[in-house]
């Protein structure tokens, strides 16, 4: 059984729209894309760096798929991103997609109408890791699915007070065990939860 990992940037209010710039995602006319920059230093790269480290493939949002395959396969061997542009290039990646018909980066695959049976079909198959990168509303459907084994999330320290939510309406309650917490130099927390059974109540 493979394992579906949900690794993505956060602001403390959950928002994790258009982290990356500011025409990254301005649906809903959001006006705060590339809200990440400020606050990504290097041991932020570290630690991205060992969490995709374990992939062994990704499922990817119709809009993050078309960033990804518009720039990683233009990366030259001689550029200091190559090596993580051959992973890439050369990994499985599974696409949600309402609206292609064809998938033209290496190694890429439609998941086709009913996204979360495609999905739960690549749970069930012997492998590894299968990370949900950006793609906001891929994953909000995953989660409403309980799909999600695992959430690699790194909580910057800001506010924005409108955007897309990791954790919006529809989620299934469960409780989270915390595997694994660090704090960067600049102030980002990424925070490692696994599947922990179901809400368990109580009364003080």
């Amino acid at each position: 059984m493979s394992t579906i990992v949900v690794s993505t940037f956060l602001t403390l209010d959950g928002v994790m729209q258009a982290p990356g710039g500011p025409d990254e995602d301005q649906s809903d006319g959001f006006p705060h894309g590339g809200w990440q920059a400020p606050h990504f230093d290097e041991a932020a790269g570290e630690i991205v760096g060992a969490w995709y480290a374990t992939s062994t493939g990704m499922l990817l949002g119709r809009r993050t798929y078309e960033i990804f395959a518009g720039y990683w396969p233009t990366v030259g061997d001689d550029s200091p991103e190559a090596a993580m542009a051959k992973v890439l290039n050369e990994m499985p990646k599974y696409v949600a997609s309402r609206t292609l018909s064809s998938v033209d980066w290496q190694n890429s695959h439609l998941l086709g109408d009913d996204v979360p049976a495609a999905v739960a079909k690549l749970r069930a198959e012997p492998g590894g890791e299968l990370h949900v990168v950006g793609s906001a509303e891929f994953a909000q459907t995953l989660i409403r699915h309980d799909l999600v084994d695992e959430y690699r999330l790194m909580v910057f320290p800001l506010v924005l007070g409108t955007g897309k939510r990791l954790f919006g309406d529809g989620t299934v309650p469960g409780n989270l065990a915390l595997v694994e917490s660090r704090t960067t130099p600049a102030g980002a927390v990424a925070s490692v939860y696994r599947r922990a059974g179901e809400v368990r109540y109580g009364s003080f």
